[in-house]
């Protein structure tokens, strides 16, 4: 993706009521919330500074319109926590804020999910072009940034293989991880109480969204992503 085809958007546009910020320093966090509060105009803020605290909050608690998350957190670091929202709540839109923020990193997060990356030094005026960018459907990058294209789909590296896991929906990724541990489709079937055909059809998806022929394949590439823990179920 080039330059010109940054912060595009669409003709629906989201509202943006209720945050979650996933930040554990406390300072940025109280800053950030009153910049989503006075310059883009959402009313609700819940604060979280780990990712467990949020899944658990995501489950159990209102669901909020946008996620603001930091990369580097207590309970995982890099793109593992983006990717690990992503299965969890696939469309509710994230905004990764972090300090590590070279161009490598923008585009390795937007290909991971993310709706836009902001940096953690960026001015006011930044955040709110960003939340409307992103409110109105498009994607926000900071002006200057290109984002190059990812690796090819038959690449074995991690940002490709973060990518393609980035796809799958939460029950695929839990069965992924059955798979990983090396359980069968009749076994995989009693520990998520579903039928064994329901297994079946989600394992044809899981390979077809890996672009892998083989289940074997699909465990190389979670293997490739260093990605047990976002394999693992919060609930």
């Amino acid at each position: 993706m080039n330059a010109a085809a940054r912060n595009q958007t669409d003709t629906t546009a989201r509202s943006f009521d209720r945050a979650m910020i996933i930040d554990d320093h406390p300072l940025f966090c109280d800053a950030l919330s009153m910049t989503l509060k006075t310059v883009v105009g959402i009313d609700t803020i819940d604060t979280c500074d780990h990712l467990e605290c949020a899944l658990r909050r995501l489950e159990d608690g209102p669901k909020p319109d946008v996620i603001v998350l930091d990369l580097h957190l207590p309970d995982v670091s890099g793109l593992d926590g983006l990717i690990r929202l992503k299965t969890t709540v696939a469309n509710t839109p994230v905004v990764v804020v972090s300090s590590m923020a070279d161009d490598r990193m923008i585009a390795s997060a937007i290909r991971a999910g993310a709706s836009g990356f902001v940096p953690k030094h960026s001015q006011r005026e930044v955040f709110r072009t960003a939340f409307l960018t992103i409110r109105a459907g498009g994607t926000f990058v900071p002006d200057g940034v290109i984002l190059t294209d990812g690796p090819t789909v038959n690449g074995t590296d991690r940002e490709d293989a973060l990518q393609r896991l980035a796809l799958l929906t939460p029950q695929q990724a839990r069965i992924l991880k059955l798979i990983c541990a090396g359980k069968l489709n009749k076994q995989i079937a009693f520990d998520l109480s579903i039928a064994e055909t329901t297994v079946k059809a989600h394992v044809t998806a899981i390979m077809r969204k890996l672009g892998v022929q083989s289940r074997t394949q699909a465990v190389l590439i979670a293997q490739e992503a260093s990605f047990s823990s976002v394999l693992d179920d919060p609930r």
